[in-house]
């Protein structure tokens, strides 16, 4: 960080009262408190901020006061001073705390407190007011290679993949990343994420963070518990769980039967956390942090449950769900038609041709929400009158339900009487008294055209056909400024080390790096010979050019092998542009993101025509259809003595059954976290893991 705006630049901070997080009486209650003190007072310097005794919200209602203004420099000195005079470090001649120590101590404080702690927390700092910990410019120095990685923050939100990707608006703290910075006992209570979407935070540098995480499955076990050992406090504030400034024993709640995981996060590692999982936690010293939101097709279905609880909370959206599930339903069939009738295999086309199909995440979503707004204009009212919704119904305005707040931009019910009131149609039928010819429902979408909807995700061509001839898709395209899994971003550098997300149920830390081992390494090329029951194809050779690394993910490895991000090999094989001769292909295997890893087959003398998909039997797939087309198309091959397998089993192409490649590739999982591979290995061998 530049000395000028380490010295220079000022945040905002929050006084957080640390032994009132669980223990406190409601505020129609409170009395004076007779606790001691404990904790170190900051004089204000010149130019400095002064403290401020306001509320930072109503006076009836507990919440965090707003405190000094900060540079880096000072905070970083305020918090040293705070830790030393805490845990009296000149006593133990400097010694720090362990993490251990301040983590038993911060639990105390919350379930039995003796003393007055409070603390300062610049929480929430809008990176697009402040900075950012990540370069937005390219500026011809070392940091420009972060300036478009996926990994940067700025760009994570709207990663290809993400519907987050589908958002014109630049929303701070969800599309726009917040900053955090952090003192010891400075605390984030219980909560889950807004419109219950995935949560990225980074730790740039400092003490680390402790993070206590709830999975989604058990939200409501969670919100049960505390609403039992508060009784009081929740019925003064029915809404306390979204205020943010509650905290509750990990202990008490594993008490009721709620599953609590633990994690300490220090800087240079990432913490995701799933849609609706409750978490918490608090920093050990100064450092700083920075967050941001993130949707990949799977939160859909996480979306749809919180906004028809924040309609039943009668309880503003941030962000409007139907905009981008229509969004990611048109991207969808817009792939599916240029895969099936372009025949363009793009890494994103075959990332949305994932997730249709009849049974697919994004189809089910989409089939869902439709069900869900078919039911209710069954139980409209008879007197309404239909309309279509122009397109830019909610496009300068976004236009809510005047009862519940929920976002309208599939439907809205009006009057005439009304000219600016909207409802949704849960509560159309509560809109008026008037004429019922006075009384319009507008929709985005007829039922025919949501049939079509539904029917094209699910790949059917008659429908991905008339939805195609209906709409011009360049018309349609709504993604905005999202990071596009691009061929060439995905090439590995050996040379650059990589964080891995190692993905659970709960909460995950990052903080491997990916390994790498070059043939130089190993001494030789490898090769192996593909046996085929056909005799025609009993002497094929895969001969290794890269072996690439081990990433860590559930998709980067199966029960029979570990696919190498960045690994290369050559092997021979009939050639499509010449059925009748043998030629070399490349087979290669790329970070697709979010996808997982991506197969990549080509002719060596042709590398502009390509074949890629998600597996390396689908991928050689592709390659035998091909060399089928251009055999039928020739009379004289078509009746020769050129005959093709039934089959090819692409992992023997890709040479990752080889025995003497599989060593090799095994020799980089040194750790054994490839754990499906690894299993299975030690289970065939009869042993235990």
């Amino acid at each position: 960080m530049e000395k000028k705006f380490w010295e220079e630049a000022r945040f905002s901070t929050r006084i957080q009262q640390v032994d009132l997080l669980q223990n406190r009486e409601p505020m129609k209650k409170k009395r004076g408190r007779k606790r001691r003190r404990k904790s170190y007072t900051r004089r204000c310097s010149e130019g400095g901020g002064s403290e401020s005794n306001a509320s930072s919200d109503s006076d009836d209602k507990f919440g965090f006061r707003s405190g000094s203004d900060f540079t880096f420099k000072e905070f970083e000195e305020f918090a040293k001073k705070f830790k030393e005079h805490y845990f009296g470090m000149k006593e133990r001649q400097g010694l720090e705390p362990s993490i251990e120590e301040i983590e038993g101590e911060y639990w105390r404080i919350i379930e039995q407190p003796t003393d007055e702690v409070e603390v300062y927390y610049g929480a929430d700092l809008e990176t697009g007011v402040f900075e950012s910990g990540f370069p937005k410019i390219l500026e011809n120095n070392e940091s420009d290679r972060y300036v478009k990685s996926g990994w940067n923050l700025n760009n994570f939100p709207r990663l290809a993949g993400s519907v987050l990707s589908f958002e014109g608006c630049d929303i701070s703290g969800v599309l726009v990343p917040w900053l955090y910075v952090g003192m010891c006992f400075s605390s984030f209570c219980w909560h889950v994420e807004d419109h219950h979407l995935y949560s990225v935070n980074y730790m740039h540098w400092g003490d680390p963070k402790m993070w206590y995480g709830v999975p989604g499955s058990h939200a409501n076990a969670l919100e049960d518990a505390m609403r039992k050992h508060l009784p009081d406090l929740f019925k003064e504030q029915p809404d306390l769980l979204h205020q943010l400034v509650t905290q509750l024993s990990p202990k008490v709640l594993k008490s009721e039967g709620v599953p609590v995981y633990r994690a300490s996060q220090c800087c240079g590692e990432f913490i995701v956390t799933f849609p609706r999982a409750y978490h918490a936690g608090f920093n050990c010293g100064f450092n700083c942090a920075e967050a941001v939101n993130v949707a990949p097709v799977d939160w859909l279905e996480h979306g749809q449950g919180a906004v028809e609880v924040y309609s039943q909370q009668r309880r503003k959206t941030s962000i409007s769900h139907d905009k981008l599930l229509l969004a990611a339903a048109r991207e969808g069939i817009r792939a599916l038609w240029e895969v099936s009738f372009l025949n363009k295999e793009t890494c994103e086309n075959l990332y949305w041709k994932r997730v249709c199909g009849k049974n697919g995440i994004l189809t089910n979503a989409v089939k869902g929400r439709v069900e869900m707004e078919i039911k209710r204009i069954e139980h409209l009212q008879t007197s309404f009158q239909f309309q279509k919704m122009e397109d830019d119904f909610d496009t300068t305005n976004e236009k809510e339900c005047y009862l519940c707040f929920y976002d309208l931009h599939m439907s809205a019910a009006t009057c005439t009487c009304l000219p600016d009131g909207f409802a949704c149609l849960k509560h159309a039928n509560l809109l008026c008294c008037c004429d019922p010819k006075q009384r319009v429902v507008y929709l985005r979408y007829t039922l025919d055209e949501l049939t079509t909807l539904v029917n094209s995700l699910e790949g059917n061509s008659d429908a991905l056909q008339k939805w195609a001839s209906e709409r011009a898709f360049s018309e349609d395209h709504k993604c905005v400024s999202s990071v596009p899994l691009k061929e060439e971003a995905l090439q590995s550098d050996p040379k650059q080390e990589t964080f891995d997300i190692c993905v659970n149920q709960e909460m995950n830390v990052g903080n491997g790096c990916s390994i790498d081992l070059n043939l130089d390494n190993i001494g030789s090329t490898i090769s192996t010979k593909v046996e085929k029951n056909n005799d025609e194809f009993d002497d094929i050779k895969v001969e290794v050019i890269n072996i690439g690394s081990v990433a860590f993910g559930k998709l980067w490895c199966n029960n029979q092998a570990i696919f190498p991000k960045g690994y290369r090999s050559r092997v021979k094989y009939l050639s499509f542009l010449n059925p009748g001769a043998m030629s070399s292909y490349i087979s290669e295997i790329h970070d697709g993101g979010l996808i997982g890893p991506l197969f990549k087959v080509f002719l060596e003398e042709c590398p502009n025509e390509s074949f890629m998909e998600v597996s390396a039997d689908k991928c050689w797939e592709l390659v035998l259809q091909r060399l089928n087309q251009e055999i039928l198309k020739n009379s004289e091959l078509a009746s020769g003595d050129v005959r093709l397998p039934p089959g090819v089993n692409g992992l023997e192409m890709f040479g990752l059954s080889s025995p003497a490649i599989i060593q090799a590739i095994e020799g980089l999982d040194v750790e054994h976290r490839c754990v499906e591979y690894w299993k299975n290995k030690f289970n065939s061998n009869g042993r235990e893991e």
